[in-house]
C-alpha cells in the first residue's frame, strides 16, 4: 500500500511538472488562413479570375434551367391534346432536357469539373507561398506549431492573441520575402 502511495505521488508530481516544461520548451502559434487571403493581393486577383471562369458557367446554367422550364410548361399546357406516343415522345425530350443540363453541371462545377481544376490551378501556388511564409515566420519567432483559425473552421478554439502570427505572415507575403 506504501508502495502504490508512493508510485501515485511521484506519477502526480511529473504530471504537474510536465506542463511547465512543455510550455517553456515549445512555443504555439496560429493564424486565421482566410484573413491571410483577404489581405493578399495576388489571392484577391486568383478569386477575381474564379469568378470570371464560374460567371458564364452560372449563365449558360441559368439559361437551360429557364428552357427546361419553359418547355415543360408548354408540354403542361399541350398535354391532354397529345396522344400516348407523342406524349412519351415530350417527356422523352424533357428527360434528355434535364439528363444533359445535369451533365454541364457536374462537367463544369463537379469536385473534378473545369472550374474546380482551375480553381486549384490558380490556388496552389498561392497555398505554398502561404505555408512557406507561415513555416519563416514560425521558425524566426521560434514556434514549434501553428494552427489556423479561421471564422468556419474552428481547428484552434481558443488562442492567445499574443501567439496570433498572422498579420506577421501577411507583411511578410506582402514584402515578398
Amino acid at each position: 500500500m506504501k508502495t502504490r502511495m508512493f508510485l501515485l505521488t511521484i506519477a502526480l508530481s511529473v504530471l504537474m511538472l510536465a506542463p511547465s516544461a512543455f510550455s517553456q520548451q515549445q512555443r504555439i502559434g496560429y493564424v486565421n488562413s482566410s484573413k491571410i487571403f483577404q489581405e493578399l493581393p495576388a489571392a484577391q486577383d486568383a478569386q477575381r479570375r474564379i469568378d470570371a471562369l464560374g460567371k458564364p458557367i452560372q449563365d449558360s446554367l441559368e439559361t437551360m434551367q429557364r428552357d427546361l422550364q419553359a418547355r415543360y410548361e408548354d408540354y403542361q399546357k399541350r398535354e391532354a391534346l397529345l396522344n400516348e406516343a407523342a406524349k412519351k415522345a415530350e417527356q422523352q425530350k424533357l428527360i434528355d432536357l434535364e439528363r444533359r443540363m445535369n451533365e454541364y453541371r457536374v462537367q463544369k462545377l463537379g469536385n473534378d469539373g473545369e472550374l474546380a481544376r482551375e480553381t486549384e490551378k490558380l490556388l496552389a501556388p498561392l497555398r505554398d507561398r502561404i505555408r512557406a511564409a507561415i513555416t519563416t515566420v514560425a521558425k524566426e519567432e521560434k514556434y514549434s506549431f501553428v494552427f489556423d483559425k479561421t471564422e468556419s473552421i474552428q481547428i484552434l478554439l481558443y488562442g492567445d492573441p499574443a501567439h496570433d502570427i498572422t498579420f506577421k505572415v501577411i507583411d511578410r507575403l506582402k514584402r515578398g520575402k
